[in-house]
C-alpha cells in the first residue's frame, strides 16, 4: 500500500503535523505546489492537510479538480485550525463548512480529521490579521455570559503568539490509515 501526506501550509502548522503524519506512515511526504493530478495516480492512500480559512481548506481544489481520476483511492482530508476539535460544535461547523468545497458525491468518499493549530501574529500577512481584528471585534461586543471558553482565548491570546499543535492528536489518523493497508 502506497501513502502520500500532501499538504498546504501558510505559516507552518499543517506541515508541521503532514512530516509527523508521513513519519508515522513511512509515506511520502509532498507539498501542495509541487503535486499535479497525475501524481496522486501512484497511491493507494492521499492525504492531504490545509489549514482553515474562513470556511475553506487552502489548496483543496487539488482533490476536487482530480477527483474523477481518484474515485478509487482512499482519501483522507486533515484541516488544521484554531478551534478545538474535541468540541463537537466546532467538529459539525467544520463539516458543514466542507459541503461548499466538495461537490455532492465527492465529500461521500473522503474521510476528515481536525488538528488544532497556531499563530503568529506576527507573521500573519495583511488579510488574516485583517480577518482576526474584525473576529476581535466581533467578541470584544459580547459580554462575558455569552463568550465561549474558545472566545476568551482567541480574546486572552490576541497579538500573541500560541500554539495548540500536539503531535498525539494525528494518532486517529495514522491509526485509521494503517487499517486502510491491513
Amino acid at each position: 500500500m502506497k501513502v502520500v501526506v500532501v499538504y498546504k501550509s501558510h505559516y507552518g502548522a499543517t506541515k508541521e503535523y503532514a512530516t509527523w503524519l508521513a513519519k508515522a506512515l513511512h509515506a511520502d511526504l509532498l507539498e501542495h505546489s509541487k503535486v499535479k493530478g497525475d501524481t496522486l495516480l501512484k497511491y493507494d492512500t492521499i492525504i492531504y492537510g490545509g489549514s482553515l480559512y474562513a470556511g475553506g481548506i487552502s489548496g483543496a481544489s487539488l482533490i476536487t479538480q482530480n477527483f474523477d481520476k481518484l474515485t478509487n483511492k482512499n482519501i483522507i482530508i486533515f484541516t488544521v485550525g484554531l478551534a478545538d476539535p474535541k468540541n463537537p460544535d466546532n467538529v459539525t461547523h467544520i463539516l458543514k463548512a466542507t459541503d461548499k468545497i466538495f461537490p455532492p458525491g465527492v465529500k461521500e468518499h473522503l474521510t476528515f480529521f481536525h488538528l488544532r493549530g497556531s499563530m503568529d501574529y506576527s507573521k500573519l500577512n495583511f488579510v488574516h490579521r485583517a480577518m482576526m481584528a474584525m473576529i476581535k471585534h466581533v467578541l470584544s461586543k459580547k459580554s462575558d455570559e455569552e463568550l465561549t471558553d474558545e472566545d476568551k482565548v482567541l480574546l486572552a491570546t490576541y497579538g500573541k503568539q500560541v500554539s495548540f499543535l500536539d503531535q498525539k492528536s494525528i494518532t486517529p489518523i495514522v491509526d485509521f490509515a494503517s487499517h486502510l493497508s491491513a
